[in-house]
């Protein structure tokens, strides 16, 4: 199984407008590990939020700041080549190596999104927005024990391209299908037959073409009206060529007016260049009417035989029709048509034709086999080494004695109920935090802040197999303090130096890792509060850690211990 590899974007901007608290604020991002702090109902999750329109989330009205009609949040990515491709083929433009994505919600609950400044959809956006921004919200560690999450963390880990397997899946389905229709088929076959070989016949007799009911119908209209469409070009031709009427006569006198000062004022003889060429025009009008109403006649053979085909067509669509729409039911008419001979080929085939299918879809089950082998294989060696490195990560997240196992069970290959699109493996992850415990379902022996932890490590360990671009981790810290705060954060710098970190936190022993600080601050001005977000200087950051610490941000002993915290960071 192959690799498929994306290149690593990363999140430039965010612009925000008039969304919940936050009535006006642009973001700057930068690489590395950026933190958003700020006290509790500052707005931090809100910036969490205007990410997630931007990505695609679903909107809401009631996230539209009171008094205002609507939300407008706009982010920046630079993208690679092969990101931009993906992209592009959604519908989206690139300017400079970078996509603009815009979402505005209005408190009418509209939704409009432009990538690119092209306008495109929540849907579209959500195709690529994985490969974008991983974000890690308070509840995200939860997907730990879904179905399916620990299989696809593991192909990430090792790599897996699955492709070619679900390629050769996919036929073989196909191919079962038939095999299963030609066999319902089979036993109502001297019924179909006939009703085929009947359709064959009429088809071949009529022989009809692509859009000929509607070239006909078209043809019929005319000729239905050649009296009317005589009278109405004949007086036309009248007004154009009556002596004592002609409307071309009396716009030569404007011209032979306008040509006696011809020369005199160049902006005039401009308008009267325009006017000359629109004579002609009218001219090549004339003269293209004449040859109309010459070759207008009536032809009442043709009439007739037009409405015959017509009732034919008609006939034959009728019965042998599908759906409302008349022009898609006459293609689709021509393709059953065609594919008549073919289907009673199958039908009359009988146990043989089956034979035939069942054999291609022996070979197709053998191929799928040997995929389905090799994916477990490197799934098996893969997942050794994921679980052997996540209980190391995990373990240097104050949880010495923790064991992360990933669990593999092979179906039986020889039964082809046992593949499904990603293979024959069903992918769990056991965890056991205490020495000597026996690894079981994460859901059944995690905490919280375990499940958290658990889940920084994958992304660790991962990331350095198959990055992504830009991280967000919202509150990964939750349930964690002292020494595991200051793990979790040593984590996260690590995680930072191959790939863009922004972490929404509220320890300060994990803020203290950051490269970049930002800080969510509210206002009050009457009955109106609003939030604004700024980077730090290295001494309000300082301020800001000893508030986080402490909540009061002018104590000197906080003040001091945030220095010292910092100092033991910048020297780790």
């Amino acid at each position: 199984m192959g690799s498929k590899k994306i290149g690593k974007s990363s999140l430039e901007e965010i612009s925000i407008r008039s969304l919940g608290v936050i009535e006006s604020s642009n973001i700057e991002f930068k690489p590395g590990l950026t933190v958003l702090t700020g006290e509790t109902g500052a707005g931090k999750t809100m910036v969490l939020t205007a990410l997630g329109l931007v990505l695609g989330s679903k909107s809401d009205s009631d996230l539209v700041r009171a008094g205002q009609e609507r939300a407008i949040v706009t982010g920046k990515f630079a993208v690679p080549k092969d990101l931009a491709t993906q992209i592009i083929d959604a519908g989206g433009e690139i300017e400079e190596e970078s996509v603009v994505i815009s979402r505005t919600v209005s408190t009418a609950g509209k939704s409009r999104v432009l990538v690119g400044g092209v306008v495109s959809s929540a849907a579209a956006v959500s195709s690529f927005a994985n490969s974008l921004v991983e974000i890690h919200a308070q509840s995200s560690s939860s997907k730990l024990t879904k179905p399916g999450v620990a299989r696809e963390l593991l192909d990430r880990f090792a790599g897996i391209d699955l492709t070619a397997y679900q390629q050769t899946f996919d036929q073989y389905q196909q191919m079962l299908r038939r095999i299963n229709e030609l066999k319902e088929q089979l036993s109502q076959a001297d019924r179909q037959i006939a009703e085929l070989s009947e359709l064959a016949d009429e088809f071949a007799k009529l022989n009809p073409k692509s859009g000929e009911l509607v070239e006909i119908e078209n043809e019929i209209a005319k000729l239905g009206s050649v009296e009317v469409l005589n009278q109405a070009v004949s007086a036309a031709l009248n007004l154009f060529e009556n002596e004592d009427l002609s409307a071309v006569n009396m716009l030569q006198q404007i011209r032979k007016s306008l040509d006696q000062v011809n020369g005199k004022d160049k902006q005039l003889d401009a308008i009267t260049e325009r006017y000359t060429e629109s004579l002609l025009n009218l001219a090549d009008i004339s003269s293209d009417l004449s040859s109309y109403l010459s070759q207008l006649e009536a032809d009442p053979n043709r009439f007739e035989k037009l409405q015959d085909r017509k009732a034919s067509l008609n006939s034959l669509l009728k019965r042998y029709g599908k759906g409302s729409d008349k022009e898609a039911a006459f293609e689709q008419l021509l393709i059953d048509g065609k594919s008549a001979k073919e289907r009673i080929a199958d039908l009359s085939g009988g146990d043989q034709r089956v034979a035939e299918l069942q054999k291609e879809a022996d070979s197709l089950f053998k191929q799928l086999q040997d995929q389905g082998l090799a994916l477990s294989k490197l799934r098996k060696i893969n997942g050794e080494k994921l679980s052997s490195q996540v209980t190391d990560e995990v373990r240097s997240l104050s949880m010495p004695n923790a064991s992360f196992v990933i669990e593999q069970t092979v179906g039986d290959v020889k039964n082809s109920k046992s593949f499904t699109s990603n293979g024959i493996d069903e992918i769990s992850i056991l965890f056991s935090a205490h020495s000597g415990g026996t690894p079981l379902a994460l859901n059944k022996v995690a905490s919280g802040g375990e499940l958290s932890r658990v889940m920084l490590a994958l992304e660790v360990v991962i990331a350095e197999a198959e990055p992504i671009g830009t991280y967000i981790f919202d509150e990964v810290d939750a349930g964690v303090g002292g020494k595991a705060a200051i793990e979790v954060g040593r984590r996260l710098s690590k995680l930072s130096k191959s790939a863009q970190v922004i972490v929404i936190t509220h320890l300060a022993q994990v803020a203290a890792w950051a490269d970049n600080h930002l800080v969510v601050k509210k206002s009050e001005n009457g009955l109106v509060t609003q939030s604004d977000v700024m980077e730090v200087s290295a001494t309000e950051r300082k301020i800001e850690i000893a508030r986080m610490l402490s909540g009061q941000e002018d104590s000197q002993t906080a003040q001091e211990h945030a220095g010292e915290l910092l100092a033991i960071v910048q020297n780790a």
